[in-house]
């Protein structure tokens, strides 16, 4: 059973490809596994780094490990795998979109009006 925050066997079976390639030379790496669940342990909880749990290994580590998963695109494939995952799966409709008009801000002038002073 996973923790809070902590990829369950089934969701990890799904990019383990991705996260985890086979390493072939070089010093082995920390678990991939312990790395990623530690990186969704500090996006979901918003704790600082310093204050990741020790289970993750140490928080210098899993913040290297973070910051070459964002540069090297990984995050973006893992997104991309799992909006096709959802879109086979019927969940997902690519031709229908929403935007919240809550979250996008217009001037005044957007909407007719004139700006500040002008009669």
């Amino acid at each position: 059973m996973a923790g809070r925050y902590e990829l369950s066997d089934q969701r990890w079976q799904m990019i383990e490809d991705i996260v985890s390639p086979p390493q072939t030379m070089g010093r082995p790496r920390r678990d991939d596994r312990q790395m990623l669940n530690g990186i969704l342990w500090i996006l979901c909880s918003g704790a600082q780094w310093r204050d990741l749990p020790e289970r993750y290994g140490p928080w210098k580590t899993v913040y290297q490990r973070f910051r070459q998963l964002r540069d090297d695109g990984t995050f973006d494939r893992i997104l991309a795998r799992l909006h096709l995952r959802l879109r086979e799966d019927g969940y997902m409709d690519l031709d229908t979109w929403m935007v919240d008009s809550t979250s996008i801000r217009a001037t005044r002038s957007a909407s007719g009006a004139g700006k500040k002073g002008d009669l």
